[in-house]
C-alpha cells in the first residue's frame, strides 16, 4: 500500500465523508422545513387576498345597490311630475351614472310589464314581441339575485325596478378563485421542480457515498487476503480460523460489490429465492447474538426462480434483518415466510421480529434518508433497501405491520 492510499483510507477521512453526507441528509430535512413556511406564507397570501377581495365586492355591491336606488328614485319623480324639461335632465344624469357600471336594470310597471330597460343586450334585428320576451326572462333571472327596489308612483300604484350585478362585478367575484387556482397550480409545479432536483440530488449523493466507499475497502482487502494466506502458512496456526476469516473476507468483497453496483446497472440472472435467503440467514445466523432464534418459513414450489441481482438482494434481507435485530436488542425471534405472490404470480417475502415496533408516524417515515430509530445509526440501511428492491427489481419494499412494543412486519413484493 502506498502511502497516498494510506491517507486516503485514514479514520479521519472516512468520518469527514460521513459527517458531509449527515449534514446533507440534514439539509433535506431543512429543505421541508423551508417547504413547510412556504406553503404556510402562500396560504397566508391566498387567505387575504380572498377576505380582501370580498371586502371590495360587498362596497361595489352596496354602491351599484345605491346607483340603482338613484335610478329607481329618479323613475318615481320622472313618472310623478309633469315638467318634461327637468325629467330629462335628471334621467339623463341617472343614466350616465348606471351606464358607467354597466348596471343591469329593468323597470316593471304596476301591471307587471317590463316597460324600460337598461344595458340588457338584445339581439341584431329583435322585433318587440321578442324583445319583451327576453325582458321578462331576465326578469325572472334577476329576482333570484336581488330584491327588487319599489317605485311608489302618485297615483298609488307601485312599480319594481330588478336589477343584476354588473359584469365588473360578477368578475370580482370569480377572481380569488382564479387567483387561488393559479396560485396553486404554480405551487404544485414548483414542488415537482423542487422534488425532482432533490430526488436527483440525492442519488447523485448515494452513487458518490457508494462509489468512494467500494473503492476505499479495496486495498484495505487485499491485504487482509495476503494476512490470511500469511496465517495458513504457520502450522501452529488453526486453519479453521482462517476459514472463518475468509468466509469474512469474501463477505466484505460482497460488499464492496454492491456499493459497485450503485449508479449503474446491475446484472440481472434467474436465482432460486429460497436457496438465496436460507444461505443468507445461515451465514447471518452465526453472526449475532445467539439469544435470536431464527425462522424460515417456505411455502414457494421447489425451484421457484426470480430474476435479481444476488449481492444487491441480500443487502435487502440483511439491512430488514440487522434493523430487525438492533429493534430487539440483540433478544427475540426472527421469522422469514416466502410465499407465492397474488394469482401465484412473483414472490412475498415477509420479515417479522418481536421488537420494539414503529408507531404510525415513524413508519411512515422509516424509508426516508437519515431517519433512524436508534440512537447510533446514519439512517441509510432501508432507504438503500428500498431503492434496490424497487429501482432495479421492480418490486415493492414497505411496512406491512408494526405496533409499539409488539415487533415488526417488512414486506418484500417480487413480480414474477
Amino acid at each position: 500500500m502506498s502511502v497516498s492510499e494510506k491517507k486516503k483510507f485514514t479514520p479521519e477521512v472516512v468520518l469527514n465523508n460521513l459527517r458531509l453526507h449527515r449534514s446533507i441528509l440534514d439539509t433535506y430535512g431543512q429543505k421541508s422545513t423551508y417547504k413547510f413556511i412556504i406553503g404556510i406564507n402562500l396560504l397566508l397570501i391566498s387567505i387575504g387576498s380572498l377576505f380582501y377581495t370580498n371586502d371590495l365586492v360587498q362596497k361595489l355591491k352596496e354602491r351599484e345597490l345605491r346607483q340603482v336606488q338613484l335610478y329607481a328614485e329618479g323613475l318615481r319623480y320622472a313618472l310623478s311630475t309633469d315638467y318634461d324639461e327637468d325629467i330629462n335632465i335628471i334621467m339623463e344624469i341617472i343614466q350616465e351614472s348606471t351606464s358607467f357600471y354597466e348596471i343591469p336594470a329593468i323597470y316593471v310597471d304596476e301591471d307587471n310589464v317590463p316597460s324600460a330597460s337598461k344595458n340588457i343586450l338584445f339581439p341584431p334585428n329583435a322585433t318587440l314581441a321578442q324583445q319583451e320576451a327576453i325582458l321578462k326572462d331576465q326578469v325572472n333571472q334577476m329576482a333570484l339575485e336581488h330584491a327588487p327596489i319599489p317605485v311608489e308612483l302618485k297615483d298609488g300604484n307601485v312599480g319594481y325596478v330588478y336589477y343584476s350585478n354588473s359584469f365588473l362585478l360578477t368578475q370580482l367575484v370569480y377572481y380569488p378563485y382564479v387567483q387561488l387556482s393559479g396560485l396553486f397550480i404554480i405551487g404544485f409545479l414548483a414542488y415537482l421542480a423542487f422534488s425532482s432536483a432533490r430526488k436527483a440530488e440525492q442519488n447523485r449523493v448515494w452513487v458518490g457515498l457508494a462509489k468512494e466507499t467500494a473503492h476505499q475497502l479495496g486495498t484495505p482487502l487485499s491485504s487482509l487476503m495476503a494476512w490470511i494466506e500469511y496465517f495458513r502458512s504457520d502450522p501452529d496456526f488453526d486453519n479453521a480460523i482462517a476459514d472463518e476469516l475468509e468466509k469474512d473476507v469474501k463477505r466484505l468483497e460482497m460488499i464492496t460489490t454492491r456499493f459497485s453496483n450503485i449508479g449503474s446497472e446491475p446484472a440481472m440472472k434467474t436465482e432460486d429465492v429460497y436457496k438465496v435467503v436460507n444461505e443468507f440467514i445461515t451465514y447471518l445466523r452465526k453472526r449475532v447474538s445467539t439469544k435470536v432464534h431464527f425462522h424460515l418459513e417456505n411455502s414457494l414450489p421447489d425451484g421457484t426462480t426470480i430474476l435479481m441481482n444476488k449481492n444487491l438482494f441480500e443487502w435487502v434481507i440483511e439491512n430488514i434483518c440487522k434493523n430487525a435485530v438492533d429493534a430487539m436488542s440483540g433478544v427475540g425471534s426472527l421469522s422469514l415466510s416466502i410465499m407465492p405472490g397474488q394469482n401465484g404470480k412473483g414472490v412475498i417475502i415477509d420479515i417479522r421480529d418481536s421488537g420494539k415496533g414503529m408507531s404510525k408516524s415513524q413508519a411512515g417515515k422509516i424509508f426516508n434518508p437519515g431517519f433512524s430509530t436508534k440512537k447510533r445509526g446514519w439512517g441509510l440501511g432501508l432507504t438503500l433497501a428500498k431503492r434496490i428492491t424497487e429501482n432495479y427489481h421492480n418490486g415493492r419494499l414497505f411496512v406491512k405491520q408494526s405496533e409499539p412494543g409488539k415487533g415488526t412486519t417488512f414486506r418484500i413484493v417480487l413480480p414474477g
